[in-house]
């Protein structure tokens, strides 16, 4: 047979394995489907808010409430009174809230004094976007009453009020959130948590599916479907997958841009391209890690080790740029770190091909992978050498 009809056997093999053992399917449309939901539940507000702060008013004067109500009227936070601090750090310590900021006996009258009243305040640093958004909030609230009693101050002084707001803020901030400008945890997050799950789905499954072959027994069948060409094989196969999940990444991109709004700058096309780039990429390092390890239980180990890493050497959480220099240079190893440099260009800066050319290169480097290991994993097919307990 031609290398054409070859390939349709396996694709029409793959079909029937398909329905066969819905495994799959489950595994690649039902994993993602419910990432899906609870991502995007999960961040259906956009920015936590409400978050619970104790406070101890040890002066319990007209500006310690006044402090109090101010705080408790703004979007993230939520104040709950406490009589004393033992009482609060209870609470803090079973969760019930994320911080304490205790008002200092004697306020009122150490500003009416001009002196400078001390404030304390206690962050749970369990809760990290908790604690710090609290933080954020309770300094704030500090600035702004600090500003609003040097106003009055200045102003009993007779200091016309342009001199006023210059001495309290003499460096005016302009502040531009690029790509996201509500500050919305949902845009920062699910942009790249739904193809980062899609990206450890692709290797798991497709590892499974090349292992499978291994595991029942069936990889000689396999080769025989194909006149012993490993390479018809794998094109058949990856047919499959890769109609499969382009489609549940099209989705996906479709779902952020479209249907939820998501912001972007650029093209929703080339986002579709990314997405494309990026299966094709996890297919082959599929492909690379059984060649390598022909053995189905460790290459899923592996699979499932190097998926997780994508996470931490993306750089959408922490800057690469920030990690050791023995570290950064292993980022280029994952088809996410690519992913996400292509999303920033065209999503935040709409840049289009002159801002992500280079990544697209990176990503049809990685195609290049099986072309290594294919006599081993010919081998590995036609032998069965490796343990099946």
């Amino acid at each position: 047979m031609s290398t054409w009809n070859n390939i349709k056997a396996v694709v029409l093999r793959e079909l029937r394995i398909f329905r066969q053992r819905p495994a799959y399917l489950l595994g690649s449309i039902g994993s993602i489907t419910f990432c899906a939901i609870f991502f995007l539940t999960f961040f259906r507000d956009g920015l936590p808010h409400d978050l619970p702060i104790g406070i101890v008013d040890n002066d319990n004067s007209s500006m310690s409430r006044n402090f109090v109500q101010q705080m408790d009227a703004t979007q993230l936070g939520k104040t709950v009174m406490f009589d004393s601090f033992e009482e609060a750090r209870e609470a803090m310590m079973s969760g019930k809230i994320t911080s304490i900021c205790v008002i200092p006996e004697g306020m009122y009258a150490d500003v009416s004094a001009n002196r400078r009243p001390v404030f304390t305040y206690y962050l749970n640093g369990l809760y990290f976007v908790g604690g710090a958004l609290a933080y954020k909030d309770i300094l704030t609230m500090i600035n702004l009453t600090n500003g609003a009693v040097q106003r009055e101050f200045l102003r009993a002084k007779g200091v016309n009020e342009r001199e006023i707001m210059g001495r309290i803020q003499p460096i005016n901030i302009d502040t531009h959130q690029i790509g996201n400008t509500t500050t919305n945890y949902g845009y920062y997050l699910t942009n790249m948590m739904l193809p980062g799950m899609l990206e450890l789905i692709i290797i798991l499954v497709f590892i499974y599916s090349l292992g499978a072959e291994l595991k029942y027994g069936t990889s000689k069948q396999l080769l025989k479907t194909t006149e012993g060409s490993i390479l018809d094989a794998l094109l058949g196969k990856m047919i499959v997958y890769t109609v499969l999940f382009s489609a549940i990444g099209l989705a996906i991109v479709l779902l952020l841009y479209h249907w939820m709004h998501f912001p972007i700058a650029g093209s929703i096309w080339n986002m579709f391209l990314a997405m494309i780039l990026m299966v094709l990429a996890c297919e082959s390092l599929a492909i690379f890690i059984i060649g390598c390890l022909p053995i189905p239980r460790l290459a899923l180990s592996v699979g499932a080790l190097y998926s997780v890493l994508g996470f931490s050497l993306t750089g959408f959480t922490l800057p690469v740029e920030a990690l050791p220099p023995f570290i950064q240079g292993w980022s280029a190893a994952f088809p996410l770190r690519h992913y996400y440099l292509f999303y920033v260009q065209e999503v935040y800066f709409g840049s289009g091909f002159a801002g992500w050319w280079p990544e697209t290169i990176h990503l049809l480097i990685f195609l290049f992978l099986p072309l290594t290991v294919l006599p081993r994993l010919k081998g590995a097919f036609q032998n069965l050498n490796f343990p099946t307990n």
